[in-house]
């Protein structure tokens, strides 16, 4: 007899579209994902999102519910070989198929420039129809010319509702768990330990179920879910379910200004195999939202650090990176770049597109110009100091301010200058 069994996250994989809990921002009724699938239409495409977000099931999902043939590579172990074979398949499919052909591909990301290459006739074709599943950001990743032919999506990691629904089903559903009598004290430890990974959230509640004896009544609480997980959750690996708590824990050093402790970390990936342009991003991304105007030098060093370390390689990268990271972190700090962007998102969100005042607005033709478009506009070069008060937000958003000035002199010089040409305009 057979006794193998998958994971428990391999036993929840759904099947259909009702199923599936979370990403609302691209499921839900009306949403744009979901309005294609029902309208049968599916473009090449790129799951963009963290890991256990649902990237492969939704993936099985959409060529169970438009019924198309369905093939699956990983970028793991995949090569130029084995994408021809399944275009070639595709191709004599053709004229007896109703339907095309999905390739998805998980890890896309670790497909060469040659290996994308590959894929590009038959997606610009329709021969088969892409779907490529990443973790890493697809506009680095992913080349120019294969990104522009497929709609990029991007999943989220679940919030504690979603994370919480999915564990009660498995509880409810699943073969083995529903004859065993859980009760679920306490899921906090589960929760923070999944870090929005339902995968890493049901394999770590199987984990715990399975320390208890067969007859035991499992009660379920915050103590017993760490204890059995730091003794059994294994040691930093670059593909592994603790790649997202490193890089947190480095980025949050660096944040806190902790040069020591910022190292550490860079060495627990260096030592875990971590692709170092993967570090070199993440700084660059640091520089500018946790140093910002603050020391607007240090976007440049994270910049050059990364050409350098595209340049120099391994072994002598990892000083470079060591240089930029101990800088980083003893920088001083500042975020209101990284807030006023936020800050400008939110408001266009809520107010809409709101048209571009006349005075503002491009005039290129007689027509525009008869129309008012560009009147009354105030040239800043023709006034004292190359400055003149005029309005340059749309109607009703007259007196909004996104930029705020942290405690840091350079923001708080920002902040004056501001002041001094605007007076209380963004008070």
């Amino acid at each position: 007899m057979n006794t193998f069994l998958p994971p428990l996250a391999e036993r929840m994989r759904l099947n259909t579209l009702e199923e599936f809990i979370g990403q609302n921002h691209i499921l839900a009724e009306g949403a744009s994902l979901r309005r294609a699938l029902e309208a049968g239409i599916l473009p090449s495409m790129i799951l963009w999102g963290p890991p256990g977000v649902g990237k492969t099931t939704l993936a099985h999902i959409i060529a169970n519910k438009l019924k198309r043939p369905f093939y699956t590579l990983s970028a793991i172990s995949s090569g130029v070989k084995d994408v021809r074979e399944i275009i070639q398949k595709a191709s004599s499919a053709g004229m007896y198929q109703q339907n095309g052909t999905i390739l998805f591909i998980d890890e896309i990301h670790r497909f060469s420039k040659s290996q994308q290459d590959s894929l590009l006739g038959a997606v610009e074709k329709g021969t088969v129809t892409l779907i490529g599943a990443t973790t890493e950001n697809p506009s680095f990743e992913v080349i120019s010319a294969l990104l522009s032919r497929c709609q990029t999506y991007t999943l989220e990691s679940h919030g504690k509702d979603v994370l919480t629904s999915i564990l009660e089903r498995a509880i409810a559903q699943d073969e083995v768990l529903k004859t065993k009598k859980i009760i679920l004290d306490e899921t906090a430890a589960l929760m923070a330990i999944s870090g929005g990974d339902s995968r890493k959230l049901l394999n770590v509640f199987e984990m715990v179920v399975n320390s208890f004896p067969e007859t035991e009544e499992i009660r379920i609480n915050n103590e017993n879910v760490t204890q059995i997980a730091q003794e059994n959750i294994a040691r930093y690996d670059k593909d592994g379910e603790q790649h997202y708590d490193i890089i947190s824990a480095f980025i949050k050093s660096i944040r806190g200004s902790d040069p020591d402790a910022a190292v550490y970390w860079l060495a627990r990936m260096i030592e875990g195999g971590e692709d170092l342009k993967f570090i070199g991003r993440r700084l660059i991304i640091s520089a500018a939202e946790d140093i910002g105007l603050a020391n607007p030098t240090a976007l440049i060093l994270a910049n050059n650090c990364f050409q350098a370390i595209s340049t120099v390689g391994w072994p002598e990268s990892r000083i470079i990176l060591s240089q930029c990271v101990i800088y980083l972190a003893t920088s001083a700090k500042g975020n209101s770049s990284y807030m006023a962007i936020n800050n400008a998102q939110s408001e266009v969100k809520n107010s809409g597109n709101l048209p571009v005042p006349l005075h503002l607005r491009n005039a290129p033709t007689k027509l525009m110009k008869e129309l008012g478009y560009g009147k009354d506009y105030l040239y800043s070069h023709d006034y004292p100091g190359n400055f003149v008060k005029q309005e340059y937000m749309p109607e009703g958003l007259e007196n909004k301010s996104f930029f705020k000035a942290g405690s840091n002199s350079k923001e708080m010089e920002i902040e004056k200058f501001i002041h001094d040409r605007w007076g209380n305009k963004y008070k």
